[in-house]
């Protein structure tokens, strides 16, 4: 493995995207984190079945910082329970890597 990782979330608001990608870049967990709009999300929740505009956090940060940034993320989320996922990846551009790892202490 590369040691580099894509850590997934979603937000329920363009304000809340926007406070957890700027928190994580300026704490160093990410080296960027991409905020897309427009997500339609179809979910079970709580035995009910929904569907609500989302925005999908990218964050890309280092596989061995993952604990730090689900910490921030529950931290931050206004969710009770929020999507959390990592990716390792299993093979990233040198000079992107290297970038990831000067910008994520």
């Amino acid at each position: 493995m590369s040691g580099i990782a894509v850590v997934l979330t979603t937000a329920g608001t363009e304000a809340e995207a926007s406070t957890l990608a700027r928190t994580l870049v300026e704490r160093q967990l990410a080296a960027c984190v991409n905020v897309v709009s427009g997500v339609a999300s179809t979910y079970r929740w709580k035995g009910a079945v929904a569907t609500d505009d989302e925005w999908l956090l990218v964050i890309k940060t280092r596989a061995n910082r993952f604990e730090e940034v689900r910490a921030a993320i529950l931290e931050l989320h206004s969710y009770e329970r929020p999507e959390i996922v990592m990716i390792e990846a299993s093979r990233v551009d040198p000079a992107y890597r290297a970038w990831i790892d000067d910008s994520v202490s």
